[in-house]
């Protein structure tokens, strides 16, 4: 029997306001039936997506996407085009060591020895037959002492591995909390371990996605949200949108020192200050690390995101293209491996060239770059099975429900 609420239609909303998907109130405002009466259920508590672990809200807006400095190398990849990018999460650090190894951990247990064994990062990527960076090859990845120095050697495809694994832990995690003890009330989504090849967690309940205790998955960020997040261009608009003074780095000004304070002429990146210069000297060691630093050493800018310049260059979800800014999408652009366009046509045709269906974008400058790779704007690509001692990632998540 189909029960209506006496309340009517604004049953559970005060007098004069109207539902919203966070108080959608007691019936149904399309036929008056009362919810979780007939079978049809709506959780009422639901305020909100929760923020997940490490992750960082992104307010969304428009901004000036592509390279803000001379490009020496002539490659004119990243012409500027303004763009807009809906509201997301960011991870506020690159992806550490130890929180690698715990996947890893995860990935022994669960998986097969065989999946355990791509996961493994390429410890190999410190070794050079003309530089003695052998002690890095056993101990950068395990040691202790680098357990908060962020992840490399890890290849796109690796990285993507994680992000699936990494959205079954932390759902399956919060599915074994108390809801009323959890800060997030989420629960794993059903495609959040739809991986052949990542572990899944073990759980007897899984709540589905229309109960609102489940966090949307982990990914890598697309190329526009990395760049519109390390820009960080929040409160820089004079009197009314135009943000006049654009960001070379993810700071203000064209300096790479600290202008003012106890830390003034020091490095406000890791990064490798000129040829044989990756630190200064002793006692004046002002960027702090020879090679990579831990992920929280420097500042953030003004979205709290740490080491979104030096340090590590980082993975992002697109495939490459020299003239993705002639086509891009100027909404949440991206650029997918099943995008057809004359470039890839030409690469499969003539099998010359480097930029194939299989390379990746990746951004940020690293400890072993000069300055000019640390503006958000510039990018390269590498191969998505290829990994180096300068690459790592972090992870991004949709800010679901939010319209900006």
């Amino acid at each position: 029997m189909l029960t209506s609420c006496p309340g009517g239609l604004k049953g559970g909303l005060a007098s004069g306001s109207k539902p919203n998907s966070v108080n959608i109130g007691n019936v149904s405002t399309t036929t008056g039936l009362a919810y979780n009466k007939n079978g049809f259920q709506v959780d009422k508590k639901f305020t909100g997506q929760q923020t997940g672990p490490n992750l960082v809200f992104i307010e969304g807006g428009r901004f000036t996407m592509g390279s803000l400095e001379e490009d020496v190398l002539g490659l004119h990849d990243n012409i500027e085009r303004t763009v807009s990018v809906q509201s997301f999460y960011m991870d506020e650090t690159e992806i550490a060591n130890v929180h690698y190894l715990e996947y890893l951990y995860a990935v022994q247990k669960d998986s097969t020895q065989d999946f355990y064994e791509s996961a493994l990062p390429d410890t190999t990527v410190w070794r050079n037959d003309l530089a003695f960076n052998d002690p890095y090859v056993e101990q950068y990845l395990r040691f202790p002492g680098f357990r908060m120095y962020p992840v490399v050697g890890v290849s796109w495809k690796q990285a993507t591995d994680y992000c699936v694994w990494r959205t079954a832990a932390v759902n399956n995690n919060l599915a074994s909390a108390p809801v009323s003890k959890s800060k997030l009330t989420k629960k794993p989504a059903p495609g959040a371990v739809a991986s052949a090849t990542a572990p899944r967690a073990n759980t007897n309940a899984r709540l589905t996605i229309e109960s609102g205790r489940v966090l949307p998955s982990y990914r890598l960020p697309t190329e526009a949200e990395w760049e519109y997040a390390a820009k960080a261009m929040i409160g820089t608009q004079q009197q009314d949108e135009n943000q006049v003074n654009q960001r070379i780095y993810p700071w203000d000004g064209p300096s790479l020192r600290e202008s003012s304070g106890k830390g003034r002429g020091t490095m406000l990146a890791n990064f490798k200050r000129g040829r044989g210069d990756y630190a200064g000297i002793a006692g004046k060691s002002n960027d702090g690390a020879i090679i990579t630093a831990e992920i929280y050493k420097y500042a953030p800018n003004d979205f709290g995101l740490y080491q979104m310049a030096g340090n590590v260059n980082e993975w992002v979800q697109d495939l490459y293209r020299p003239l993705s800014f002639q086509d891009f999408n100027d909404l949440n652009p991206v650029r997918r491996t099943d995008k057809e366009d004359k470039e890839s046509r030409y690469d499969s045709k003539n099998n010359q060239s480097l930029i194939t269906n299989k390379v990746r974008v990746y951004k940020g400058g690293s400890w072993a770059d000069v300055a000019y790779w640390l503006a958000p704007g510039s990018r390269r690509f590498l191969d998505q099975d290829s990994a180096t001692a300068t690459i790592g990632f972090r992870c991004a998540m949709i800010s679901a429900g939010t319209n900006r």
